[in-house]
């Protein structure tokens, strides 16, 4: 058979031939690293055929223990690298090789300056995978057959680097995949079995396969790495730097993780937990089909990666390896759904995470900031989803308040708390659409004037939080500041502005009542209020009513329950109304006064054409009086 007569030639997909270019000029001086991402790759391959094995229940058709090949050739300057993982089809391999498909490559390429130096060390941060071996390599050919596929499906890749690569039939007897690397010009260096061991033991010394290399006697082969799962091993052999190059190894993140947590507990149910907390958010975190990144081991045997099952939806940031004792190796979806050990195991390792966060915050606050802006607002779905660590999970919250000088979120309820004026005996919110709405809301001008903190809370899930959050933290009750009567500040003055209030409304009850009539429909009462210091007039919940129900409903196309409309006795345009009582106008202003407060609650009036038209009345009498 004439293999190379059926070779056929592709082109690489745009974003592939940039990389390949860059890798192939590079000027990137740690050139080790191609070593590296291909036996990352290796181990990710053997990994995939364990889970396939098990999830399928099929026979191993390579009954080997799993093992990494790592060779070189002087005479024919090459480097090889093999494994006996799954191995890769044809399509897989023009799907995986030919195309970008890994988000950490894509970031990459948003990195790009132009600067061929500062772009080439890019290259020792992402790695970029298989095609790194561009970086030191003129000529790369692959050889891979799949698993469970015939022997003569196996597939030979062939590429320099420059745009295209040719894809045809091989020969190969069992599964798994060797790359041979054709080094370039001045690499000879590499071609050393002292240099070569060297990187691996560097690098990629945590991987649990053993990673395979000739004796120096020629005589055979041994293992130059640890080869053993990282996470099996005690915590006083391990130093930062082997959690981190273990991090990158299994989520391919070129950045540092922020925290991580190595525990193994023993006990009713024994497993070890080695969970990383990453300094960045992925792109995709909000996405429906979002992949999460912790796995499952049995016995150091990889079995699955987490569906939400071994943590909860709100910490689907964490990355990492939960390796269990007590469960069987064909373990199932199903199994796992109505397993008791993996019912212990969530609850356990979300406890322990949020201990981490939580010394995290106590320890590290500036740290503590930098996860509470990547990952803040997953967080907070906890609250109202995990009820058996709503406490702890409420003391992590952060909030912005009219205490913030930025719009970050740096505020505990303990720092609120602390902060409380005397006599004040609740703490106060405002939910808004947006903190712009927020920080101008009317709402807060009392608050204000009184020196009294408000936390701001402007993101969706706050209504959630809201909702979900004890009603009273540490004796003190949560108040919305839109909702319910006029504050009470618990001070002397209080008792002169009720009386204020008091006569206030008395003043200004015929005006009120004319309002209520003519506002019929949409505000369910009209009241003079001392909630107010600049602004004419608010809108706040009836009373019934919870404050983050309307503020959702004001998210969206009217009022179906019709709010309060309070009114300032002290701004002049409530001082002009009620001077005159028979203002053939009045119609026109009570309207205007409402859908300015709807507005400033960042909320859509029901008619704007409406409210244009009674604006553009008012406007135009005013202009006839002067």
């Amino acid at each position: 058979m004439d293999l190379k007569a059926d070779q056929e030639r592709f082109g690489f997909q745009a974003e592939v031939t940039q990389l390949l270019n860059l890798m192939a000029n590079s000027l990137y001086s740690n050139k080790e690293i191609f070593l590296r991402e291909l036996i990352s790759n290796a181990s990710d391959a053997i990994d995939r055929l364990r889970f396939e094995r098990f999830s399928q229940q099929r026979a191993e058709e390579n009954a080997e223990k799993p093992w990494i090949r790592v060779g070189y050739d002087k005479d024919a300057k090459t480097i090889i690298v093999a494994d006996n993982g799954i191995g890769m089809s044809r399509d897989e391999v023009v799907k995986n090789i030919g195309t970008i498909a890994k988000s950490g490559t894509k970031e990459f390429l948003k990195g790009l300056s132009g600067d061929e130096r500062a772009d080439a060390n890019l290259i020792g941060e992402f790695g970029v995978g298989f095609y790194s071996a561009f970086v030191v390599a003129e000529r790369v050919v692959l050889t891979t057959r799949r698993a469970g596929l015939p022997a003569e499906e196996a597939v030979r890749w062939e590429s320099d680097g420059a745009g295209e690569f040719t894809l045809g039939p091989a020969e190969r007897a069992e599964p798994g995949t060797t790359i041979v690397l054709h080094l370039r010009e001045g690499e000879d260096d590499l071609l050393n079995g002292f240099r070569l061991r060297s990187i691996v033991q560097r690098y990629s010394d945590h991987i649990g396969v053993p990673i395979l290399m000739p004796s120096d006697d020629g005589e055979g082969e041994s293992a130059v790495n640890e080869a053993s799962a990282l996470w099996r091993r005690p915590k006083s052999e391990l130093t930062e730097k082997d959690y981190h190059d273990y991090y990158r190894h299994i989520t391919g993140d070129f950045s540092e993780p922020l925290i991580h947590l190595h525990a193994k507990v023993e006990g009713r149910y024994d497993y070890t937990l080695l969970l990383f907390v990453p300094s960045h958010a992925p792109y995709d975190l909000w996405a429906r089909e979002f992949r999460r990144k912790v796995r499952l081991h049995v016995q150091r045997v990889f079995i699955m990666e987490d569906d939400g099952q071994l943590l909860p939806d709100y910490l689907r940031f964490v990355t990492g390896i939960i390796d269990s004792s007590d469960l069987p190796l064909n373990v199932s979806r199903e199994i796992l759904q109505s397993s008791l050990a993996v019912e212990h195991i969530r609850a356990s390792a979300a406890k322990k995470v949020l201990k981490l966060l939580k010394d995290l915050a106590d320890k590290e606050p500036e740290k503590y900031a930098v996860f509470w802006k990547e990952f803040g607002t997953v967080l907070k779905e906890g609250v109202a989803e995990d009820y058996s660590n709503r406490e702890e999970i409420t003391e992590l919250l952060r909030f912005t308040s009219t205490h913030s000088s930025t719009e970050n979120a740096d505020v505990s309820f303990r720092d609120y708390i602390g902060r409380m004026k005397e006599g004040q005996d609740k703490i106060y919110y405002l939910l808004a659409p947006s903190f712009a709405a927020a920080t101008a809301s009317p709402h807060l001008e009392a608050f204000r004037e009184k020196g009294v903190e408000v936390l701001l809370l402007s993101e969706a899930v706050d209504n959630w939080v809201v909702g979900g959050l004890v009603q009273e933290i540490d004796g003190h009750r949560l108040q919305s500041v839109a909702q319910g009567a006029p504050p009470d500040f618990g001070d002397s003055e209080d008792e002169d502005g009720k009386k204020a209030i008091e006569e206030a409304t008395e003043a200004h009850a015929d005006l009120t009542a004319k309002l209520k009539e003519l506002l019929d429909g949409k505000a369910w009462d009209v009241r003079v209020t001392n909630r107010l210091t600049t602004s004419p007039a608010c809108i706040i919940a009836a009373e019934p009513d919870t404050d983050f129900n309307l503020v959702q409903r004001l998210r969206g196309t009217g009022l179906p329950n019709q709010p309060v409309l309070e009114i300032n006795p002290g701004h002049p345009l409530i001082r002009r109304l009620n001077a005159r009582p028979d203002d053939p106008r009045l119609g026109d202003w009570a309207h205007v006064l409402f859908n300015q407060a709807v507005l400033t609650m960042g909320a859509r009036v029901e008619d704007p054409a409406s409210f244009a038209t009674h604006l553009n009345e008012l406007l135009v009498a005013l202009t006839e009086e002067t």
